[in-house]
């Protein structure tokens, strides 16, 4: 059974807030232990949907922005000194009708990407961080239910780590998010 576009876009979505980020750290401790303060966690960290890199350049070759293949870049951040930390957090979530090779493949291009001096394309409210690359990176990919069983173990051989969502219930609490912020 193929995983459906909705239930990817809803993956998405939820998680580019910071909030929600965070609660998908919390299915996969290791990574929830990277975040600098759990006492100020929604300051710790900046999300990237779909996020860009730029190359640094040299006089041969200008600089060149390239996107890359995962869904969220999440970033550490000092919440006392405003500034990026070492470790990056990517993740990858299981697309329609991709396999394992497919997935297994976007994160293997990123990491050939990421062996060269990068910056991240900040969002406009954190322009003025620090955005330099590090060689602290880590996967984390997002699997549903309905995601074949073949994909599992390979994440599982491959010793990558994966946290399952049911798109229903996440579909839910966003409904639930919504309805209770103010109008836009």
């Amino acid at each position: 059974m193929s995983v459906r576009k909705n239930y990817y876009e809803i993956c998405l979505t939820s998680c580019c807030d910071r909030l929600a980020a965070i609660s998908l750290l919390k299915q996969h401790r290791p990574y929830l232990e990277m975040i600098p303060s759990l006492r100020r966690p929604d300051e710790s960290l900046i999300t990237i949907p779909l996020p860009i890199i730029r190359f640094r350049g040299d006089i041969k070759t200008p600089a060149q922005a390239t996107r890359l293949p995962c869904e969220l870049g999440i970033l550490m951040c000092d919440p006392e000194w405003k500034i990026k930390t070492g470790a990056e957090i990517l993740v990858f979530i299981h697309r329609p009708h991709e396999d394992f090779s497919d997935l297994l493949g976007r994160w293997r291009q990123t990491q050939v990407w990421l062996d060269k001096e990068y910056e991240w394309l900040m969002p406009p409210r954190y322009t003025h961080f620090l955005s330099e690359g590090t060689n602290n990176i880590y996967p984390l990919f997002i699997v549903f239910t309905e995601t074949p069983e073949r994909i599992l173990r390979g994440l599982v051989g491959a010793d990558l780590p994966f946290i399952i969502q049911t798109p229903e219930l996440q579909d839910e609490k966003m409904v639930e998010t919504f309805s209770s912020d103010a109008p836009l």
